[in-house]
């Protein structure tokens, strides 16, 4: 009632019809008029009339049903709505790698960068990196050139690589790798950067981690070996690599895979590493994560004990 009144008191028209008005008895006249228009106006038993309503001056207060922001369900929502990225950056060698960017948090944000797996493009993670969102990271999966298609996307990288008749084998995608890993270091420099691998790309950021430190600050990876001794490298070339890792890292795959990756996982020094061996058999590389499968909930498990036990992330 308040905003009603104030708004009829001020209408111009108003004023000058009282001064033209005759006689004490008239203005007296239109007086009661006036109160008998606004009594009219005003409510009747707290019910309010239709007469002349006035939208809300003030945003509604917040209730209860609200959701917060640092919910679960409010990340989910927010993760759902936002638009994927897809990007390209020249490795060192030239070759433009294609990449797609998740971009759901502040630039400061710890940020996961995914690499896939033999065969296959950054379709690996197309149902993985949401939900690392909601976990509170940004992330990019990016297409190696050793690689080519999986979840019906096509890795882009591979057939630009293809186009060149440049070598995409698996220690060919190193540059790619690096490049990545440099272009996340440099678009968000205070940023904590956690390099995933798949398979043959778990092994190299092992190699990685240990050979260029201050690329990575954190490491999981899905089902590493010694994949390159047919490729000229020793038999024990991630091994030797991870002899020098200083950052925390993850070791999983599937239950048979254990011998693959065990001398590796005994080579990192220090206390700041963990490894998770599923109960049921599991499954190889980072797929093992996707909801079809019955046990991905174990390793989701196992992933977010070791991503929440990183230090100032």
């Amino acid at each position: 009632m308040r905003v009603i009144v104030g708004r009829f008191l001020k209408q111009k028209p108003f004023a000058p019809a009282l001064s033209r008005l005759p006689s004490e008895a008239m203005i007296l006249r239109t007086l009661l008029g006036a109160l008998l228009l606004l009594g009219s106006c005003a409510d009747d038993g707290g019910k309010k009339t239709n007469a002349v309503q006035q939208p809300a001056t003030t945003p509604p207060a917040q209730t209860d049903a609200a959701p917060k922001a640092d919910s679960e369900e409010h990340a989910a929502k927010a993760v759902a709505k936002t638009r994927i990225e897809t990007i390209q950056f020249p490795a060192e060698d030239g070759l433009l790698v294609t990449a797609d960017l998740y971009l759901w948090h502040g630039q400061d944000a710890p940020f996961v960068v995914l690499f896939h797996q033999a065969g296959w493009s950054r379709g690996e993670y197309k149902e993985i990196a949401p939900k690392l969102g909601e976990l509170g990271f940004n992330c990019m999966a990016v297409d190696q050139r050793s690689g080519e298609a999986v979840n019906e996307v096509e890795n882009e990288t591979f057939a630009l690589a293809k186009s060149k008749k440049m070598p995409t084998k698996f220690l060919d995608a190193l540059p790619d790798m690096r490049a990545a890993l440099n272009l996340v270091k440099t678009r968000f420099p205070n940023a904590k950067r956690i390099a995933w691998g798949s398979s043959y790309s778990a092994a190299l950021v092992l190699v990685l981690a240990g050979q260029e430190p201050e690329l990575i600050d954190a490491v999981l990876a899905f089902s590493p070996g010694e994949y390159f001794g047919r490729f000229g490298k020793s038999k024990t070339y991630v091994q030797e690599a991870a002899k020098d890792i200083k950052v925390p890292v993850f070791i999983t795959a599937s239950k048979s895979e254990q011998k693959a990756w065990k001398s590796i996982f005994e080579a990192i020094p220090g206390d700041s590493k963990q490894s998770f061996i599923p109960k049921t058999a599991g499954n190889h590389g980072s797929r093992a994560l996707w909801k079809k499968y019955r046990d991905s909930e174990q390793y989701w498990s196992s992933v977010k004990s070791f991503l929440g036990s990183l230090p100032s992330i």
